[in-house]
């Protein structure tokens, strides 16, 4: 018995001696953001880490080393002055950007300054915290980054939208231009010339702007409310070029198979990888007791169906009707008019748990890539209304693969909506396609959230691993991208064709000579 509790003690001093200091900044409020990011603070902690997370959305039960400083709270329109939350299905028609000129940058510099500008954050940065690691989310918050200066800490990175072009572009990883797109660009046909073009244009329009305009807003933000740093200060396009590691939410098995850098590491879904939570009563008994099965439907946290127009709202209203299936859908006021027998409402829908479901046949969606992961690991067949940014991308690539469809928001009408939801319901190839790529989503060495453990973790155990980093970044652009030796060869080719034209056209000059003294003699 003594020697067992001898056994245990040392396993618990190694755990002790093993665990870190990790500041985890994940401060953006969305509510798709915290769905995605939350595991991974939350399983570092259960490792026993000691985590503190700087956020916008509480946990209610956190564990004993998760502490949270929290952001004020603010609505992202209200700091945009956009006069109060928009509709967001007016969004429909906006270029991505004007997106990102209306919403992501002015959102972006907005944002980062009500972080640095909260109560508990300025608190908690006038104290002298010591961490071993900083984690920051990768979504237009450049200046939280300094916080790894701040605290000599390596910087890893996370998105939650998968690929990130620009930061593709600053540590030279390959573009892939032809059949990667720019994250939130939509492009209806990407491998055309036109669609390849645009993705190029797009591309380097955003890298262009944000790294010569939009940094040097966050470096103010910087100079502003970060003054007593060491100096001198790196400047943030060199904090993010040198980040020991990014983790991006995609995954090869659904998104386009793309080549990584060795501190570029996919952890599509890991927000899917354990889960504990139930299905409230109510749901529970709605969907076992469905004998035809459950249609759901969800635009997700920030899209708010009852905002939908009148015509739009009675077309849905009328197919539903006409389904023998039941449906579950996301209102969000208390009451709908008009409302079909078979259709059961909340304002809050557990949308992990509901598709996890056996009797869900199909999800209609707007596209978004939390759902359409969690749809994608479950087998189930999506009809998307694309809205804005990703969503198109995520869609095209459920329908490219064969298990959904994509409906316009603008062909939203009752035929046109009845006979894409019901072709994905009585064609089986879309449910088989969809059981077959969530088979391979979840075929992996380590599932994603694990995955994400262990390379957060091996960065902590080589003291912010600069090995993996591209050795590129040690060599000027011109260098990396072999364009002196390209010219060089260039010149070498030019010089050699040059040199033969030359020899040539006096040995021809020579004969020319030589015939003309010929003719003359012939003459004379």
């Amino acid at each position: 018995m003594d020697a067992l509790k001898y056994v245990l003690l040392l396993l618990a001093l190694a755990k002790y001696s093993e665990s870190a200091n990790i500041l985890y900044v994940v401060p953006f409020t969305a509510k798709s953001h915290f769905i995605m990011l939350r595991p991974i603070g939350l399983e570092l902690a259960r490792r026993g880490h000691n985590v503190t997370v700087i956020t916008g959305n509480k946990e209610p039960n956190p564990p004993p080393n998760y502490h949270q400083i929290m952001v004020d709270k603010k609505e992202i329109w209200e700091l945009i002055g956009a006069g109060g939350r928009p509709n967001v299905f007016s969004m429909v028609n906006v270029p991505a950007e004007k997106f990102h000129e209306g919403i992501l940058w002015k959102g972006g510099i907005a944002f980062t300054e009500l972080v640095l500008n909260s109560t508990e954050i300025k608190a908690f940065l006038a104290k002298d915290n010591k961490f071993d690691l900083v984690i920051s989310e990768q979504f237009f918050q450049e200046a939280l980054n300094l916080f790894a200066y701040k605290y000599n800490a390596p910087l890893v990175l996370v998105t939650t939208y998968g690929n990130c072009m620009r930061h593709n572009i600053i540590t030279r990883n390959p573009l892939q231009l032809a059949t990667v797109l720019q994250e939130f660009l939509d492009v209806r046909d990407p491998t055309s010339f036109w669609g390849r073009m645009r993705n190029l244009y797009f591309s380097m329009y955003e890298y262009i702007y944000w790294r010569y305009f939009y940094m040097e807003e966050q470096e103010q933000l910087v100079k502003k409310y970060l003054k007593d740093l060491p100096q001198p200060v790196p400047n943030l396009y060199d904090v993010e070029r040198n980040a020991s590691l990014i983790l991006v939410n995609s995954h090869f098995s659904f998104d386009p198979p793309t080549a990584y850098l060795s501190n570029v590491v996919e952890i599509g879904g890991s927000h899917l990888s354990k889960s504990d939570a139930k299905l409230p009563e109510n749901l529970q008994k709605v969907l076992d007791n469905a004998k035809h099965g459950v249609v759901y439907m969800n635009f997700g946290s920030n899209v708010r169906s009852s905002e939908l127009p009148e015509d739009k709202k009675k077309a849905i209203l009328n197919v539903f009707r006409r389904l023998k299936q039941t449906v579950l859908w996301k209102w969000e006021e208390d009451i709908l008019e008009n409302k079909p027998e078979n259709l059961v409402v909340q304002k809050w829908m557990p949308q992990k748990e509901i598709l996890s479901h056996p009797n869900i046949r199909l999800f209609v969606s707007h596209g978004g890539l939390i759902g359409t992961q969690e749809a994608t690991f479950h087998g189930v067949p999506i009809v998307g209304v694309p809205i804005y940014a990703d969503q198109y991308n995520n869609l095209l690539q459920v329908q490219n693969i064969g298990y959904g469809k994509i409906l316009e928001y603008h062909e939203i009408d009752e035929e046109t909506l009845y006979n894409r939801v019901n072709e994905v319901l009585t064609n089986d190839s879309y449910r088989k396609k969809a059981k077959e790529v969530s088979r391979r989503f979840r075929d992996r060495p380590l599932n994603a959230l694990d995955t994400a453990m262990f390379w957060i973790e091996y960065v902590i155990r080589n003291n912010g691993a600069d090995y993996i980093k591209n050795p590129a970044l040690e060599l000027s652009w011109v260098a990396s991208n072999m364009l002196d030796v390209y010219a060089f060869i260039l010149i070498l080719v030019l010089g050699v064709v040059f040199t033969t034209v030359k020899i040539l056209s006096i040995v021809l000059s020579l004969f020319k000579s030589k015939d003309s003294k010929k003719q003359k003699k012939k003459r004379s």
